[in-house]
């Protein structure tokens, strides 16, 4: 009995302990989720009362075709930058955790651009890809090159420059993590690969990859999440053109409940979203995990 109440006294102490973080978390990210859902199924505009309709913004949503467009423009998006991200991500760690010279300063330079802001990253980029004055044009008027190459005015170059500003952005971050993984693996495994003759391409698909499995999990699985919140640079880069081809679809859910304060049909915009990364999201870890067995 005396057991039993010293357990009680402490599942008591570990509650208050924890209290704090469960308020502020219950506040700050349940009750928005919540919050969400009803919005998205009310009618409602700023300074006005919310009026209930049911499913009618999700018919709404399904019958929009700019919906579609900015739902298949972040889909293409996650396409084409999730792998390229992981690979040169690996890569990049691989060379600054070789122990050649002057990685410490190739591992400051890689992460650095990850804690620019992404106005001052956008800055950069569209000051390098601007037409006429830009950056990279000058160097290619200077190796001969004479047309003058909008790369934020065309579709398809607009969506490459998009890539490569998102790639030295955020390249540093998987570097990290590929870097940490890296280090935790073994120094006798190698030694053990030496002495049995493997040469740097065995030891890499059979020591090196193998080990850093759970890191690709959680690396793919955050990659595909932050690809699916692409904003803030065609936003700030060619604001979701030319017309409204690289526009995603978190930029047109702010476009939708903040410009024309159409905030029930964003809301369900949101949840279709979010739905589709949790979808996503377990998939990938089914994939892997089924894998790993």
């Amino acid at each position: 009995m005396k057991d039993l109440f010293s357990k009680k006294g402490d599942h008591l102490a570990a509650y208050l302990f924890l209290a704090p973080f469960l308020i502020i978390y219950g506040m700050f990210m349940v009750y928005p989720i919540i919050k969400g859902m009803k919005i998205s199924l009310s009618e409602w505009k700023f300074g006005l009362d919310p009026e209930f309709v049911g499913l009618k913004n999700y018919k709404t949503m399904l019958s929009d075709g700019y919906f579609w467009e900015a739902l298949g423009n972040t889909l293409y998006f996650v396409l084409i930058s999730t792998p390229v991200l992981i690979i040169l991500g690996l890569i990049v760690a691989l060379i600054v955790n070789s122990g050649l010279k002057g990685t410490v300063f190739l591992r400051a330079g890689f992460f650095l651009p990850f804690i620019l802001s992404i106005s001052v990253m956008a800055s950069i980029w569209v000051f390098i890809f601007q037409p006429y004055t830009g950056l990279l044009n000058s160097i290619l008027h200077n190796l001969g090159v004479e047309q003058e190459i909008f790369w934020l005015n065309e579709p398809n170059l607009a969506w490459m420059s998009i890539l490569i500003a998102t790639v030295w952005w955020t390249l540093g971050f998987n570097m990290v993590l590929f870097l940490a993984g890296l280090q935790e693996i073994p120094k006798e495994h190698y030694e053990a690969a030496k002495i049995d003759g493997a040469g740097p391409v065995r030891t890499f698909f059979s020591i090196t990859l193998p080990s850093l499995k759970n890191v690709i999990v959680l690396i793919v699985v955050l990659q595909t999440i932050n690809s699916f919140k692409l904003f803030g640079q065609p936003y700030l880069m060619t604001e979701g053109g030319p017309g409204t081809s690289t526009r995603p679809l978190v930029q047109y859910i702010y476009e939708k409940g903040f410009v024309e304060q159409d905030m029930g049909v964003a809301s369900a915009m949101s949840y279709v979203l979010f739905a589709i990364t949790i979808i996503v999201a377990i998939i990938q870890f089914k994939f892997f995990t089924g894998k790993q067995d």
